[in-house]
């Protein structure tokens, strides 16, 4: 499989180009331009969060610990000490990073259901939502950061695929054929449970009409092709 840092480029490479073909169609401003790069490379180590000694599990595990021990810090800021919000913040890290990640670690599997299609589409779609209800963007934005994310982790999937096949003895590794998968009889229950929440997400989710519309509107095109080349070649 690719390692790290070929996740890390290639998620980043893609994400940049279509960021850029994005932006320059007037289709996202500057920082939602830079917000779609940042989710189309988060997406791209996504799939790697079943891996219990993976970099973007580590590196997961260690930013959403310290926002938990500071959510619960600014919580409870008003009915705490000094002294008790500092022994406050120092167990919420330590729960987070070690007592979730160890349950964590133990009920995932590497390139398991976490490493599969729509797992990464209810990922894509939750976070569509959460930015569409809770952070009140609008719904083509909110769509621009769900399919980015989604984007950058298709092409995670997409590079392990491809590192499974070893092209100078022309066969396959055994590893051929687990990225890229919508469904696993040996975790058939867990499948049907994810299958239903991403069911539920689409049914919730922000409404499609505008961004479909904004993206095959035929100025976008114009302005994405007057973009194209310098306005001294294009005389």
């Amino acid at each position: 499989m690719a390692n790290f840092k070929t996740h890390l480029t290639g998620g980043f490479a893609v994400s940049g180009v279509l960021g850029l073909v994005t932006y320059k169609a007037g289709l996202v401003n500057a920082p939602e331009f830079l917000m779609c790069v940042l989710a189309g490379t988060v997406g791209g180590l996504l799939p790697d969060i079943d891996s219990d000694n993976s970099t973007p599990i580590k590196m997961g595990f260690d930013l959403l610990s310290l926002a938990t021990a500071f959510a619960l810090v600014i919580h409870w800021r008003s009915e705490l000490t000094l002294l008790s919000m500092i022994l406050l913040w120092i167990v919420g890290y330590i729960f987070m990073r070690y007592a979730v990640f160890s349950v964590f670690t133990k009920l995932t599997i590497h390139r398991g259901i976490i490493h599969s299609v729509p797992y990464m589409l209810v990922l894509a779609l939750g976070l569509t939502c959460l930015n569409y209800y809770l952070l009140k963007t609008s719904s083509i934005v909110s769509w621009f950061y769900g399919g980015f994310v989604f984007l950058g982790s298709m092409v995670h999937l997409g590079l392990d695929e491809a590192y499974s096949v070893d092209l100078m003895n022309r066969r396959l590794k055994r590893s051929s054929g687990t990225a890229i998968k919508f469904y696993n009889d040996s975790q058939r229950y867990y499948y049907v449970g994810l299958y239903a929440i991403l069911m539920m997400f689409i049914f919730i989710s922000p409404p499609f009409d505008p961004f479909f519309r904004k993206i095959s509107d035929p100025v976008t095109w114009w302005l994405l092709k007057e973009s194209i080349l310098p306005e001294v070649l294009m005389r």
